[in-house]
């Protein structure tokens, strides 16, 4: 298991920082206790001005939240993507640093999408041995998320929320639980959601994540372009119960909207998280 330390625990509520929104975050004191940008947008000559994350980084704590890690890849991680990852993490020291369970790459291949992986011992392995060098690399313990699926592959010998489960035990990392996505994967894949939630090492949450999706032909899809649905608000009632006060956002990637709707969106997390907190509390 890792030595390094153990991702420290915050209870604020936040919001994707998006193009959309840079001068709101620059020039008006926005409610939010934190905000989370995609990494790889601010690692790439071209991409998005760090001097504006910077500025932001002023005001408020950065989440550096990763899509293309590839923690699932066969052939290990790319030194040259963990070189300028952790670059951009001396430079902005980041709250959190995370990416997903999944792989998106092999050799010279990469389907710029988040593809599930066997939950097998072999694949847990594996994963081991990455998230210890990502995180050797860095100096700090990451964050992993539970990717939403359209398919399961065949041989897995546990279920999703027991591979993270022995995955965190085994590397130290902590884990980002989006709930959206647990919504979406036991809607298509048939599992019951509320045991994955049961199964899954409540101390080891640090962060989660709230989004929309779409209804799909057969699936439902995790598109983040609408709001989040009364169905996911419920889960993430029981979520609250279940992990603690721990950070959250609402994440928004397309059909952006005003400021002023995903603040409101953020409101009804802080309420259903300060109602389940202090009932938590009166119980206890």
């Amino acid at each position: 298991m890792s030595t390094l330390p153990s991702p420290t625990a915050f209870s604020g509520y936040g919001l994707g920082l998006r193009r959309e929104h840079y001068q709101d975050f620059l020039e008006t004191r926005v409610p939010v206790d934190f905000v989370e940008v995609i990494s790889e947008n601010f690692m790439v000559d071209g991409g998005q001005p760090r001097h504006i994350l910077r500025q932001v980084r002023e005001r408020h704590p950065v989440v550096l939240h990763g899509v293309s890690m590839s923690i699932g890849s066969a052939d290990g991680l790319r030194p040259d993507y963990l070189r300028r990852l952790k670059a951009l993490v001396d430079e902005i020291a980041p709250l959190y640093v995370s990416d997903h369970l999944s792989w998106s790459r092999i050799g010279g291949f990469n389907s710029h999408d988040l593809l599930p992986l066997p939950y097998t011992e072999e694949a847990l392995d594996l994963v081991c041995r990455n998230i210890d060098m990502a995180q050797e690399t860095l100096g700090r313990a990451m964050l992993f998320e539970n990717p939403s699926s359209y398919l399961a592959l065949c041989g897995s010998a546990m279920h999703e929320w027991e591979f993270l489960a022995e995955m965190s035990r085994r590397t130290g990392c902590g884990l980002l639980l989006d709930v959206n996505n647990v919504y979406v994967s036991a809607a298509n894949h048939g599992f019951d959601a509320h045991a994955f939630l049961q199964g899954i090492p409540a101390d080891r949450v640090r962060q989660i994540h709230l989004a929309g999706h779409s209804q799909g032909k057969q699936l439902l899809i995790d598109t983040h372009d609408s709001p989040v649905p009364h169905g996911v608000w419920e889960l993430y009632a029981e979520a609250v119960v279940r992990c603690g006060p721990v950070a959250t956002m609402v994440e928004r990637d397309d059909n952006i909207p005003a400021l002023a709707e995903l603040l409101g969106e953020l409101e009804i997390a802080r309420t259903i998280g300060y109602r389940h907190r202090a009932g938590t509390l009166e119980a206890a």
